[in-house]
């Protein structure tokens, strides 16, 4: 049997340019037992994860098709040449491919959905939905909070509907030692809330002088190119601060782990509806005192186990984010929460994909 995994031609499925989708394809990757039936589809890349797995594949600039639709059309070809009969076509956060995908090709489809499904193309109606379960043998949600977004309007079939949460794959054993840093990792967009957490460090941070701030991230990712505007004015409000604060700009997930070990406090300030929060469940996995928005799927990562904020803004964050900085008991507590409680393993959660994969291909096949 085969496995074959699209990804949006937008994801860069590479070493140093992976960004959430592709960080949790490689994470299911590191301890899923399928990983030699296993081929993953994409946008070319320099240095792919998984080599052995990945079929990089390049956009024909005389192609009448879209980006994606090319893509999804060269996996086609490429599975119907396969021998074998039994196989599995997963489609990571496009959901209008399924229409076409369904219409060219005999094997089973299951959706996963790192996003809102109300805000994407094929499935904004409870109509497109509809269809999607239709067409579809599973659909896998990020956190209950899209899997609500995407049933809403719909009471057939809803049993196809699944949560399954990215997994983190912790790599350290004992509670890290903790420096006095302060971490903000992510695009640097307005709904992200980066702003946000600039403007509340430039208020508190000469009242802390022996604090560091870290600034990881950039207007795209996998890019070092700040071109936007917003992007500009943050980068450069940010420097203003002096030599407590350290910009990053885009890094490898590599680099984000190292210093997620030693960071004592991260801020998620999103203003946007998080579908999922994947650097809250990185945090915990490194037992970092979270500050985060009481939005979408954040609050089912974090729990108790860290600060959330409903209607978050510059006098809640400066207020909670100055008793973490004073109170070193509460800090450690929330740092020891985060490590005890974290439970989104990557292992975990490919073993609950295997298991889902297994009951597909027996009752498909």
């Amino acid at each position: 049997m085969k496995i074959n995994i699209l990804l949006p031609y937008k994801e860069k499925f590479d070493e140093n340019k992976a960004s959430s989708v592709s960080i949790t394809v490689k994470n299911n990757l590191l301890h899923t037992k399928f990983l030699s039936d296993i081929r993953v589809y994409g946008q070319n890349v320099e240095n792919p994860l998984f080599k052995n797995n990945f079929e990089g594949i390049k956009y024909s600039i005389f192609s009448l098709k879209s980006r994606n639709l090319f893509l999804a059309h060269k996996m086609l070809k490429m599975i119907s040449k396969e021998s074998s009969e039994k196989q599995l076509i997963e489609i990571h956060n496009r959901p209008y491919l399924i229409e076409q995908i369904a219409k060219n090709s005999n094997f089973p489809i299951t959706l996963f959905l790192h996003n809102d499904p109300q805000t994407m193309k094929g499935s904004k109606s409870v109509k497109d939905r509809q269809n999607i379960l239709e067409k579809c043998e599973a659909v896998f949600c990020v956190s209950e909070f899209i899997k609500n977004k995407f049933l809403e309007g719909i009471s057939i079939k809803t049993e196809k509907v699944y949560v399954l949460y990215n997994g983190v794959d912790r790599k350290i054993k004992k509670f890290p030692k903790k420096k006095k840093e302060i971490l903000f990792v992510g695009r640097l967009v307005s709904e992200k809330g980066a702003d946000l957490y600039v403007q509340t460090l430039r208020s508190v941070a000469s009242n802390f002088p022996d604090w560091n701030f870290g600034l990881i991230g950039s207007f795209r990712l996998g890019e070092h190119k700040n071109t936007n505007s917003y992007a500009h004015r943050v980068i450069k409000n940010f420097k203003e601060i002096g030599s407590q604060a350290f910009f990053y700009g885009f890094k490898n997930q590599e680099f984000v782990e190292e210093k997620m070990k030693t960071a004592s406090i991260i801020v998620i300030p999103s203003i946007w509806e998080e579908p999922f929060g994947l650097v809250a469940a990185e945090a915990m996995s490194n037992g970092i005192s979270i500050i985060a928005s009481k939005v979408g799927g954040m609050p089912e990562i974090i729990r108790d186990n860290g600060i959330l904020i409903d209607n978050i803004n510059y006098k809640k964050l400066r207020k909670n984010l100055i008793e973490l900085l004073k109170d070193n008991s509460l800090r450690e507590s929330y740092q020891q929460k985060a490590w005890k409680n974290f439970k989104l393993s990557s292992a975990l959660s490919s073993k609950k994909l295997d298991d889902y994969r297994r009951i597909i291909f027996q009752n498909y096949y």
